[in-house]
């Protein structure tokens, strides 16, 4: 059947163009990203109650909508966070695979269902429900190096020319400025004049409803079916004011003497910011801060690079004098880096196997042609990728990298076996290329199913580790298919056209020749000692079964104390620091404690730039004042002497006489978008729903000084708090009637004077902004101030708080955090140098289950929860895939018994690799459970060549003890060929370094470290084990005259 490839090869070259030309037009328009998507979906929900305490937030808002929105379809859990500065939010996390959209729409019909169960000024302000995007793209700061641009003008500048472009940008989900800056029309009270005018604060505001409005008056002459007129005019007004003085000027009382009473009578105007409550720095300076999140399935390099473009284009038309941006925080730095350092892997991998290859195979036209077939295959894979919507990552590209010596075997096998043929029989190269087809292509369809077989039931996993490995799977099992397609077809073809027969011709002295006679001579000199020695141990079943069980007790001594893991966190390039200051603290001292760290790390030359934001928490992406963020950029991997970790130890060392503040380091996400940070993410719930926040605080500081005791964890914190210094209002009720004020009365004039309040709003510049009424800071700046404070009763009188009302001293929490409608406290910290996040959570859950008080427990969040829920999960894909090989090999020999030499080969590979990893001190995380599933593959196909030729040499009349040891030794070459063309692709790997090291090194150490030890030891258990096998399949036929020639024999 493929004979006929031999001689049409203009068809066999024909079908290889058409694969490359449709693989190059796939991969122009594949999504390149850093991993795949595996972060689940998120629907956040966000409201404001200005004025509002933390406690009101969550009676009155948060608990209502977490009701409603529990049980949501596909909800994986819910964490809800409320501020003392009136805002609220809770994320609702999806399990993987739910639609975004639909999700976005359930939870929007949810709350619509209790919208009217909130407080009207909440519902007034709106609920807004966003469709998060995890994925951080691009961290930009705008900054001026003019004095006179203050973050005022930053902020709405960037709001009003940049923000609407960058959203445009395809791929851009989420693009947003940190803070709320937005211009405003800032009415600052001024409470003593209002007193003197008698004037309260309600009717400030129904003045300014009355006075600023937008009105439609019509049209005068328009045709009513009367009297016809000559002219029709539209009637205009000209709306709300925009100006300070338009304010100023509205009246709050009249009289017919033409006395006027305005609002300059008794505030201030200014066009100033609707919120003060962040403050945003780069390298010191004021800026504004713009976060751009990617959307679902788009491409990020080039995201990334629309939005440089977009910025640079903005710059050249629209920026002022002195102003400026730099983009702070880049994925694609480390994409880009990482992926440039895996092509150039796939490079020096491609040109390492055809070294070897030559070395084998001793001339340059063998050897070209296993190094044409490689790319076909590989870039053929990419149209497989487009079609299952995979997108270019890490993940793909190992797999493209292992595929470089995988996809080389069987055009080796090929090259090897027309040798052979033209060696033993002395025929012309297209004879003994038919020959060797007739033998071998049964071979090369069961080798390429055995391998693509290992891959199929991976596939179909579910969960964030499912897609690791479905993508990886399915990369690899396509580009196997096609190197199988490419072996039967245009090897063949390139072999009758390009091969000559020089066997038996002497060569031409040259010293390469002279290296190859060499090789050759030893290597022969080996397969001989080979030979001899599988005479003496073939049909010695102890010393198979020994070493069988050597490598098994090996490999579970080794398993007991490797690391294990789940994704590695890599040197991004890029670290965190959160800020904490005591209880109760400003903005403006959280700000100067940014600026020390800021300051220290100037100093450090490997650091190119810090942002800091005084406000903000990046960790919960909460606010408050009391709380700050750095984002602390290092230099290009090249440029700097030492490794994230130890610019971060540095740092840490050099702040930590910063007084007044606790300062936290981490490094960010392992997986973008997976998590705020590295390390792991845990809850502390109170499971018995006391609400008491004392206790809630006591327990976490003493559950976390537990969890630092252990040496498997390291920097573990927790900025739970229920010390911020609070005051409660007592109103008394009776003495407040008496005196004509009412509760409601009292407290809305007390939310407009200290907590702010708004009634209108105007638009200017293309934008709708607040008209804020507030009493002028110096009448609210103490406790105390509020009991000055007068309110107007129902007989016309200003009646003053201290007259009803006492200010109790209490404590409190800052911000309120809920998990799966439990009160919470978030505890972050890391696995210490040494231990893996394995070993990290298992601490943690063992210092829960026995530390704890009754009405406490735990729960995971982000990264964590799919790394706990995940378990075992490897071993069981591991136990799908041998069931899955075995299986197809024994429909392929016809028996239940000869395959299982191929399946019981595996442990001294599974050994090997374990024992690189503890060698380099690297986990069994993913990246290696990826490397170990396609061991099975590797190793079963070196099995496969054995076994499948020991049994042709059976079928014709060698007893098995002599198949056995034929079988062998005549594989052996190719076998070592192929697994040594295999590991020269795995040096580069091994030995990485710069971004992506870490993945780079395990998946490398544990291919290497199995294929170096499942080869070797291999080539010496199969035969013995086909041996122990082979002699018991013998008597065991399942049906009379049963058809013992391999399935794939029949095909030819």
């Amino acid at each position: 059947m493929f004979n006929k490839f031999i001689h049409r090869p203009v068809l066999s070259i024909v079908i290889s163009l058409i694969i490359v030309l449709l693989g190059v037009l796939a991969v122009i328009q594949l999504p390149v990203t850093q991993f795949p998507s595996i972060s689940p979906p998120k629907v956040n929900i966000n409201a404001e109650y200005p004025g509002a305490n933390g406690e009101l937030m969550i009676k009155s808002v948060i608990i209502p909508l977490e009701r409603a929105i529990n049980g949501v379809p596909g909800m994986k859990y819910m964490a809800s966070d409320a501020g003392n500065d009136g805002e609220a939010a809770i994320q609702v996390v999806f399990n993987l695979g739910t639609d975004p959209n639909i999700a976005s729409v359930n939870v929007q019909n949810r709350v619509a269902a209790v919208i009217n169960k909130l407080p009207p000024i909440v519902v007034r302000e709106g609920v807004k429900i966003t469709r998060q995007e995890s994925n951080m793209l691009v961290y930009i700061n705008l900054f001026s190096n003019d004095p006179g641009l203050d973050d005022k003008f930053l902020y709405n500048f960037a709001d009003i020319n940049l923000l609407a472009e960058l959203k445009r940008i395809d791929g851009v989900g989420f693009a947003d400025i940190l803070g709320d800056r937005d211009y405003s029309m800032r009415i600052w009270l001024k409470p003593d004049r209002m007193l003197a005018y008698k004037i309260s604060a309600d009717e400030i505001l129904s003045a300014l409803d009355e006075q600023s409005l937008e009105a439609s008056p019509g049209r005068t002459g328009e045709s009513s079916g009367k009297k016809s007129q000559a002219f029709e005019y539209i009637l205009k007004y000209p709306g709300r004011y925009t100006t300070p003085e338009g304010y100023e000027n509205i009246i709050l009382r009249s009289n017919p003497n033409g006395e006027i009473l305005r609002i300059k009578d008794v505030a201030d105007v200014e066009f100033g910011s609707s919120y003060y409550d962040l403050y945003s720095k780069l390298n010191g300076k004021t800026s504004a801060a713009i976060v751009i999140k990617q959307s679902y399935g788009s491409n990020a390099s080039v995201t990334i690079a629309n939005i440089k473009k977009v910025m640079e284009e903005i710059k050249a038309t629209t920026f002022p004098k002195g102003m400026d941006y730099e983009i702070s925080y880049d994925v694609s730095t480390f994409l880009d880096a990482s992926i440039d350092k895996v092509i150039h892997t796939l490079i020096e991998a491609f040109l390492l196997v055809g070294l070897v290859v030559f070395i084998f195979l001793g001339d340059w036209r063998s050897t070209l042609i296993p190094t044409i077939a490689v790319p076909v295959s590989l870039v053929g894979a990419f149209i497989f990728m487009q079609i299952f919507g995979i997108s270019l990552n890490m993940i793909t590209l190992f797999a493209l990298v292992l595929a470089i010596g995988i996809v080389v075997d069987n055009a080796i096998v090929v090259v090897e076996a027309v040798h052979a043929k033209m060696e033993e029989r002395n025929l012309d190269p297209i004879a003994a290329t038919e020959l060797a087809m007739q033998e071998i292509s049964g071979a090369i369809i069961a080798i390429t199913l055995v391998m693509a077989a290992v891959f199929i039931p991976v596939a179909f996993m579910s969960g964030p580790v499912g897609i690791f490995y479905r993508q990886f799977s399915i990369t690899m099992a396509t580009s196997i298919i096609l190197s199988g397609i490419i072996a039967l077809t245009l090897t063949p073809a390139l072999c009758a056209l390009m091969l000559k027969n020089t066997h038996g011709v002497e060569k031409k002295k040259t010293w390469i020749n002279s290296l190859l006679q060499g090789f050759n001579t030893w290597f022969n000199g080996i397969n001989r000692k080979y030979k001899k020695l599988l005479g003496l141990i073939v049909n010695r079943r102890v010393v198979t079964i020994l070493t069988l069980l050597a490598f098994c007790l090996g490999t579970w001594g080794l398993n007991s104390f490797l690391p294990s893991g789940f994704i590695p966190n890599e040197d991004q390039g890029v670290f965190y620091a959160i800020i904490l200051t005591p209880p109760g603290s400003t903005l403006e001292r959280t700000d100067a404690v940014s600026t020390q760290i800021q300051k220290i790390a100037s100093g450090i030359k490997d650091i190119k730039s810090v942002s800091s934001i005084a406000g903000y928490e990046i960790l919960s992406e909460g606010t408050g004042a009391n709380s700050g963020s750095c984002i602390i950029n290092l230099k290009s991997w090249d440029e700097r002497e030492h490794s994230l970790v130890e610019v971060m130890k540095q740092l840490e060392e050099k702040t930590k006489d910063i007084k007044g503040a606790t300062i936290e380091f981490f490094p960010p996400p392992a997986v973008p978008g997976y998590g705020a940070a590295g390390g792991f993410e845990l809850r502390l719930l109170d499971k018995a729903g006391s609400g008491d926040y004392k206790k809630m605080e006591t327990v976490s500081n003493e559950f976390v000084a537990e969890l630092n005791k252990r040496p498997e964890l390291t920097s573990v914190f927790t900025f739970y708090s229920a010390s911020f210094p609070q005051y409660m209002l007592n109103i008394d009720n009776d003495k407040a009637q008496q005196k004509g004020v009412t509760l409601e009365n009292a407290t809305n004039t007390l939310s407009t004077l200290v907590g702010s309040n708004y009634e209108t709003s105007f638009i200017k510049y293309d934008r709708q902004y607040k008209v804020m009424v507030q009493a002028l800071p110096q009448y609210r700046a103490l406790p105390e101030d509020i009991l000055k404070l007068y309110v107007k009763n129902d007989r016309d009188e200003m009646v003053p708080f201290s007259a009803f009302m006492k200010l109790d001293k209490v404590y409190g929490l800052s911000e309120i955090t809920r998990h799966n409608m439990y009160n919470a406290s978030e505890v972050s910290g890391g696995a210490a140098p040494g231990f893996s996040s394995g070993a990290a959570i298992a601490a943690i859950s063992d210092v829960a289950k026995n530390k704890l008080p009754k009405g406490f427990g735990i729960d995971w969040a982000g990264i964590s929860k799919d790394e706990v829920a995940q378990g075992n999960q490897a071993i069981y894909i591991f136990l799908i895939c041998l069931a899955f090989v075995y299986l197809l090999l024994s429909a392929q020999y016809e028996s239940f018994i000869l395959p299982l030499p191929v399946i019981l080969s595996l442990p001294a590979g599974i050994f090997g690799a374990f024992l690189f990893l503890t060698a380099f001190g690297l986990e069994n995380n993913i990246y290696a459970q990826v490397a170990m599933v396609m061991l099975i593959g590797l190793l079963g196909k070196n099995a496969v060549l054995i076994v499948e030729f020991a049994v042709q040499k059976h079928r014709a009349g060698s007893s098995i003890m002599q198949a056995a040891v034929e079988g062998a030794a005549v594989r052996l070459r190719p076998i070592l060929m192929t697994s040594f063309a295999f590991m020269a692709g795995l040096i580069p790997l091994v030995f990485a370094s710069g971004p992506g090291a870490i993945g780079n090194r395990t998946i490398g150490s544990a291919a290497a470290g199995g294929m170096l030890f499942g080869t070797v030891f291999g080539v010496i258990v199969v035969p013995g084990l086909y041996y122990i096998f082979a002699r018991f399949s013998a008597g065991h036929e399942l049906i009379k005259n049963e058809e013992e020639n391999p399935l794939t024999e029949e095909i030819k």
